[in-house]
């Protein structure tokens, strides 16, 4: 590919040699590495994590800029000399300023290329308009999506195992007219509420709250704190073969996380709601009352630190909260489950806090209450919530029939002082609390 190839990406973004080298990049990479049609975009904003058509990949290497990560371009035969890596620092500055000067000039453009739904709020458009069809000709009580999510409650409340529920699948389509919508299985139904950003993930963890098996640990077999197996024996053999010829085991603890990025999608893709969730910047009235998080002097301290971040009012910004509860009617139990909720601060006082806006993201089983191991609990959702701050997701605004890049900041907690020592860290009892609180108050003073 020659020398151009191997430093096209140290050009500025609106230089020849840039483009050329972008060109050349997307040609061999299609060529030897797509999928699809798609591969792993390498722009600055994606970092190879997002699937791209050929079209959009170029738009976002030319306006975000290029990673030029060494393992990715081994496997296309582009050898980097590492010195050709290392360049004189002021060179770099000195470029960096450059990029500066046409940051706007470059985010209009790439605002230009990103009109219009992306692949998945096409999908997602596609799915809704397909479930709002009549559960069967005349059916005025029912769509078809409003029918599968009665039947998903049923399932929950009656705790209706997955092979009832296919029967009972069975016997409704028997029942209805042969131009019936009834899905035909659970796994079906499961795939439709997973595109819409329904489904949950079960991850096993440690009953003594020391790990999760999740990510490098998730085949071990037992506890590397601890060394308490996973899974649950009860005098039999955890590997016993059942009819069906699987392997069954039952883990100790379960961890539930509802995963966050396709719901916070989900919000702009409905387009009242899309405006709603920028009522904090477009929509309120100027008044020296504290109606709202944005009034507060943190929202203004946060805004005046991280001005890239608040230039762009569709970015989110989250509250957590947590406690424990026993979901059983009988007070004689004692059973602690502890569900994680986020906040969405976008939305306006009257929307804040209504149930349908509160995002249930993690489900933390008892019986006891995780204490100050709940960091060990929180780490998928940190691991999005970090992912959502520093890379962004590509999300469709269907008030401006614009694609964006959403980010997420998490900036209030709500809770107890018990749970909030949890969360932070920080003992709020005992003679430290009140040194402490002294201390600020003379401080203020």
């Amino acid at each position: 590919m020659g020398d151009t190839m191997k430093e096209w990406w140290l050009f500025p973004k609106w230089s020849n040699e840039y483009e050329k080298g972008v060109d050349q990049y997307i040609e061999k990479a299609f060529a030897t590495k797509s999928q699809g049609n798609q591969i792993c975009c390498p722009c600055d904003s994606c970092h190879y994590r997002y699937w791209r058509y050929k079209n959009d990949v170029r738009d976002h290497l030319v306006c975000n800029g290029f990673v030029p990560g060494m393992d990715k371009l081994s496997e296309l035969g582009i050898n980097i000399e590492t010195e050709g890596m290392i360049f004189d620092h002021e060179e770099q500055s000195n470029m960096n300023d450059l990029n500066d000067d046409v940051a706007e000039l470059l985010h209009g453009v790439q605002d230009a290329f990103r009109e219009g739904p992306n692949d998945e709020a096409k999908q997602f458009f596609k799915l809704v308009e397909e479930s709002q069809e009549e559960l069967y000709p005349g059916c005025k009580k029912h769509s078809k999506l409003s029918f599968m999510i009665r039947l998903f409650i049923y399932k929950c409340d009656v705790r209706l195992p997955n092979s009832s529920f296919d029967l009972l699948l069975e016997i409704f389509k028997e029942v209805l007219p042969d131009a019936s919508k009834v899905l035909a299985s659970f796994n079906e139904a499961k795939t439709v509420l997973k595109v819409l950003g329904m489904d949950y993930k079960k991850i096993d963890a440690c009953p003594n709250d020391c790990m999760l098996y999740w990510e490098e640990h998730a085949i071990a077999t037992c506890c590397h704190v601890c060394e308490t197996p996973r899974w649950k024996s009860n005098g039999k053999d955890p590997n016993a073969q059942q009819e069906n010829g699987k392997t069954h085991k039952i883990p100790r603890k379960i961890l539930r996380y509802f995963p966050i990025k396709k719901r916070l999608q989900r919000l702009f893709m409905c387009e009242e709601t899309a405006r709603y969730m920028t009522w904090h910047a477009n929509g309120r009235e100027t008044v020296k009352l504290l109606q709202h998080p944005s009034d507060g002097q943190a929202w203004k301290d946060f805004d005046s630190e991280y001005k890239q971040f608040a230039k762009d009012p569709r970015n989110v910004r989250l509250g957590i909260t947590t406690d424990g509860f026993s979901p059983f009617n009988s007070m004689s139990i004692v059973h602690s489950t502890w569900p994680v909720i986020l906040i969405n601060n976008n939305l306006p006082p009257w929307m804040l806090i209504k149930p349908e806006f509160l995002m249930l993201s993690l489900l933390i089983p008892g019986p006891t209450s995780p204490g100050n191991d709940i960091d060990i609990y929180l780490q998928p959702l940190v691991k999005d919530l970090k992912d959502l701050w520093e890379y962004g997701l590509e999300t469709y605004d269907a008030s401006s029939n614009q694609r964006f890049d959403m980010r997420v900041a998490l900036m209030t907690t709500v809770s107890d002082f018990p749970a909030y020592a949890m969360l932070s860290g920080w003992s709020t009892k005992g003679y430290f609390v009140i040194a402490r609180v002294f201390m600020k108050l003379l401080i203020r003073s």
